[in-house]
């Protein structure tokens, strides 16, 4: 019941799937090693992670049970206020000097073009609007015909706390355009050819595919990539990181602070436009 509760407390923050099963599947591991939650066994849990995981593994682990935490603390304190102000410590990681794992604009605009000259539109308007938006793939599978018309999807959080995510005007005359000529006035956008909603593991493994079919880096092709593409631009075009960190619905400015960094080719561009000496 707890795990279920937990659960719940995680999609009410917005957070994807795929980070709400690793912080489930964290909290199991916990207690596949301790009986209960202590703050010794979760010091032996974090000596445990670093022995047996890489430290990304550890950090992600560590992220969860910290999660759990507040979970715990935020529905029952009087059980739990013993843990009130711990938590357990990430590790360190190696720092990247540059960020190689983003799709470039030249690709990005590859596959733009591409998608539309092979008549995908479904799929072009999926890059174009994770790439345009900033939004999470939880986020983009769940807009519909009439947020197009309004220009923004609001999503709410624990607490009420509202995130808004905007639609450039350009892009919902173009989506809505070709949501007419389908015959299409309501209901979800992203949807397949039985009319259901398409899934994020769908969304993950088809943009993979035509990765693939145009010749681009599969590894720098998923929904998150075109996320950092939009920080990446929008910081390029207007150097407001703290806007930026609430169009992303970044909580803490510092997570906004990774997109500061550039790809090896962005650096080596800079640099042989820079150095004439």
């Amino acid at each position: 019941m707890e795990l279920t509760e937990f659960e719940n407390y995680l999609k009410k923050r917005n957070l994807s799937a795929h980070t709400i099963t690793a912080y489930l599947g964290s909290v199991k591991l916990y207690y596949s090693q301790e009986p209960k939650l202590t703050i010794g066994g979760l010091r032996r849990f974090r000596s445990y992670l670093i022995r047996h995981y890489r430290p990304a593994t550890v950090n992600l682990r560590i992220h969860g049970i910290n999660q759990y935490i507040r979970f715990l603390l935020a529905y029952r304190e009087e059980d739990w206020i013993f843990l009130s102000g711990f938590q357990l410590r990430s590790v360190k990681l190696q720092k990247k000097s540059f960020s190689d794992s983003t799709i470039s604009n030249e690709d990005y605009s590859l596959m733009k073009q591409k998608l539309k000259e092979e008549h995908r539109m479904l799929w072009y308007f999926v890059v174009r609007f994770l790439g345009a938006t900033g939004a999470r793939v939880s986020e983009l599978i769940q807009i519909k015909v009439e947020h197009l018309r309004t220009g923004y999807l609001d999503l709410y959080a624990k607490g009420g706390k509202l995130r808004r995510v905007y639609f450039p005007d350009s892009l919902c005359q173009e989506a809505l355009a070709w949501c007419e000529a389908q015959g299409k006035t309501s209901g979800f956008f992203f949807v397949n050819r039985r009319g259901q909603p398409i899934t994020a593991r769908g969304i993950r493994s088809q943009l993979k595919t035509y990765a693939l079919r145009y010749g681009i880096d599969a590894d720098t092709v998923y929904p998150h990539s075109f996320r950092h593409r939009f920080a990446i631009n929008f910081l390029a075009e207007f150097n407001d990181i703290s806007l930026l960190a609430d169009l992303m619905g970044h909580e803490n400015i510092e997570t906004t602070r990774i997109y500061l960094t550039k790809s090896g080719k962005e650096q080596q561009r800079i640099l042989d436009k820079m150095i004439t000496w």
